[in-house]
């Protein structure tokens, strides 16, 4: 009993600054994101940015509102049951980052560890992002329907731009490319007044006044 007793006392102080460091920074919902959730979005996205860690107030609260819209999207994805990227499509991701920006493993590795990251925590995040643009492009491409004559006002308002482009094409020639850029933009549009309005009937609750 004394053997136990002293092990906690030991294994106490650190359990107690756990808690203080990993404390619930927002409520959003029924959701929570703690202090190591904007902490870890800053430098994974610094990271894949190729930026600076900068771990800032203001930093913190644009990293807060990418994780509150986060949370909007995983309930959707819950409750629709869409698709969910696989980790051999993450890993694909990853294998092409280390190709394209480090030179060698003990690069990639250092790179890392300059970031405070792991690979697991990369891995994850590239499974998230490819299960945000496969839930974006099922949930809202279907509503999106680009008529003829949005494509044509759209040549004859880029025309200029185009012809540089593409010399020598026409607006035939470019039909289904600019189809294509007005239905991307229809889709962006469509995600981000649902996010407007999952914002709006949400109730979130900042406890940490820095964060507001």
């Amino acid at each position: 009993m004394r053997r136990r007793a002293a092990l906690m006392m030991l294994v106490a102080p650190f359990l107690m600054h756990a808690v203080i460091i990993d404390r619930i920074a927002v409520v959003v919902g029924n959701s929570i994101i703690k202090d190591s959730d904007i902490d870890r979005d800053i430098r994974v996205t610094s990271f894949l940015d190729g930026r600076p860690l900068d771990i800032t107030p203001a930093r913190r609260k644009e990293a807060l509102g990418h994780l509150i819209d986060q949370v909007f999207i995983r309930r959707e994805i819950q409750i629709g049951s869409y698709p969910i990227a696989t980790l051999q499509e993450a890993d694909a991701q990853l294998d092409r980052l280390k190709k394209q920006r480090f030179k060698t493993q003990a690069a990639y590795e250092a790179a890392l560890k300059r970031y405070g990251l792991t690979e697991l925590e990369l891995r994850t995040q590239f499974q998230w992002q490819l299960t945000v643009l496969r839930f974006i492009d099922t949930r809202f491409k279907p509503a999106v329907l680009v008529s003829d004559d949005e494509i044509e006002k759209y040549y004859r308002e880029h025309a200029a731009a185009l012809r540089r482009q593409y010399p020598g094409k026409s607006l035939d020639d470019l039909r289904d490319h600019i189809r294509d850029i007005l239905t991307a933009e229809g889709v962006n549009q469509q995600f981000f007044a649902w996010l407007d309005a999952q914002r709006s009937e949400t109730k979130v609750k900042y406890l940490e006044a820095s964060l507001r």
